[in-house]
């Protein structure tokens, strides 16, 4: 395809690695919040040098380093190629010691994980955090936001294979849920307390089960939906535990702009320090992009799968 030139309020990156999120093969398969529009791009997540620059941005801008923050809709721009033209207001920035593959997998996780977990739950020390889908991005950036506020960070995974990975990682505790009870080993862990948050991508049947593992007054985050199937209302743990159902998408982060910097604030600091580190699963190069995505359909990832431009 010819080389887009940028319009006003636009910038051109010259893409050094992008991301795939759970979002784009949503998406892929028509099953997002938002349907494609054919001919459609694809991608939220990437990082680059800014090559032009449209009218109204400042040209100083040209030559610097930059990711992208998803703040835009698939109707209008992605981030898939070896160039793409994004909102000036996308661009994010990301410390010097990151690799390009680390600087593309940072917003969508960060963000998500942030918004729940400390801009409305408020974690802190001593909070039990269950996190399903523990081997994903999101779940990884989430543990690692428990701990950098003092709370246990409890990881639940299908894969038995997984569990070892997933500790190392930094989980404080990883259940297997194709060989453990639950509902007890929950109660195990957290002394009988259950979990305070429930931060979980997957929903369906699974609901039911989590919505037993909750702490009295609880607050079970819905932010994805992996499972298609109907997701039942788990009626009597929520009345008896007076546990919240609370809907979550990080795009509620850019209604609010105070919100929305100290979230930034907060993820660069970290990252910055270390206390937040992105975790690449795997790395593809660009003609290997229908394999990626077959990859992440096959849940064998850990972490963040990403497509580096040579």
């Amino acid at each position: 395809m010819p080389i887009p030139n940028p319009g006003p309020d636009e910038v051109r990156l010259r893409i050094k690695a992008f991301a795939l999120n759970r979002a784009e093969a949503l998406f892929r398969q028509g099953h997002y919040i938002i349907q494609p529009q054919f001919p459609s791009k694809l991608g939220y997540e990437a990082s680059g040098v800014i090559e032009a620059v449209g009218p109204g941005v400042d040209e100083s801008l040209i030559g610097k380093v930059f990711n992208t923050i998803p703040n835009f809709s698939f109707s209008s721009y992605g981030v898939y190629g070896e160039v793409a033209v994004v909102p000036v207001s996308s661009l994010g920035t990301y410390p010097d010691h990151l690799t390009p593959e680390q600087g593309a997998s940072i917003w969508m996780q960060y963000l998500t994980a942030y918004g729940a977990l400390v801009h409305i739950a408020n974690v802190a020390r001593d909070d039990f955090v269950m996190l399903p889908a523990a081997s994903s991005s999101t779940a990884i950036a989430a543990m690692e936001v428990v701990k950098a506020e003092g709370g246990t960070a409890i990881g639940l995974t299908r894969a038995a294979k997984k569990k070892a990975d997933l500790l190392s990682l930094g989980y404080d505790h990883v259940i297997v849920s194709a060989d453990e009870d639950v509902v007890k080993r929950a109660t195990e862990i957290t002394d009988g307390r259950g979990a305070r948050i429930i931060f979980d991508p997957v929903l369906g049947s699974g609901i039911e089960v989590l919505a037993q593992t909750t702490a009295y007054k609880g607050i079970y985050f819905a932010y994805g939906l992996l499972d298609q199937r109907p997701t039942p209302f788990p009626v009597w743990p929520t009345m008896s535990k007076a546990l919240t159902l609370r809907g979550w998408a990080f795009p509620e982060l850019f209604r609010d702009a105070e919100a929305l910097k100290k979230a930034k604030d907060y993820i660069f600091k970290h990252l910055s320090e270390g206390t937040l580190k992105p975790t690449v699963g795997k790395v593809f190069a660009l003609d290997q992009i229908a394999e990626a995505h077959r990859f992440m359909d096959s849940n064998d990832q850990i972490g963040k799968i990403v497509v580096k431009i040579e």
